[in-house]
């Protein structure tokens, strides 16, 4: 049941179809109602490309400044630097012990001629130390929180106390040999 497509046109067109009624005038009808409708306003792909154009270049311009703002703000703000004192209240107990033991020492300390050079041989071992706490802060801040600074530190300190109270004995005794030789001169 073949046929050739070509054939069926041709007997197509030889047969005379006719339109139905009317068609012409509701062709007319229907034509006219389609030129002469009022056009919508669409707006335009090519300005709503623009607009979002705009609209990233606004986002990404205000990111870029937010994040330096943010920068800048987070410079300015100083990092706390770290102490024995702030890793635990434990600590921070043992710290405010040792630096009031260190400094009610200090100001018992009874400074004259006779005794200057004996305070300024301790005082420099005393700067020596505290010179070296200051490094093991430094330490504690840049490698963390470990037991061996942690010991260090309190180490430092217990030395510092007992360098101050060697030399409140060290003070004592030169106190008494000189009472000693001033009876001794005396009688």
């Amino acid at each position: 049941m073949t046929r050739d497509i070509k054939k069926l046109a041709k007997e197509i067109r030889k047969e005379e179809t006719s339109l139905p009624l009317h068609h012409e005038a509701n062709f007319e009808r229907l034509l006219l109602a389609e030129l002469h409708q009022k056009k919508t306003k669409r707006i335009s792909v090519k300005w709503i490309s623009i607009a979002a154009s705009v609209a990233i270049l606004i986002s990404v311009c205000s990111l870029f400044f937010l994040k330096n703002e943010e920068e800048k703000i987070l410079e300015n703000i100083p990092v706390k630097e770290m102490t024995l004192g702030t890793i635990s209240p434990e600590f921070n107990t043992i710290e405010t012990y040792y630096v009031n033991s260190i400094n009610l020492e200090i100001s018992e300390i009874e400074i004259d001629n006779s005794n200057k050079e004996l305070i300024d041989g301790y005082l420099l071992k005393i700067a020596e130390l505290m010179n070296e706490y200051t490094l093991l802060t430094k330490e504690l801040n840049t490698k963390g929180v470990n037991n061996a600074t942690i010991d260090a530190l309190i180490r430092n300190l217990q030395l510092r106390l007992e360098l101050l109270q060697q030399l409140k004995k060290q003070l004592s005794q030169f106190k008494n040999l000189n009472k000693k030789n001033d009876e001794l001169q005396i009688l």
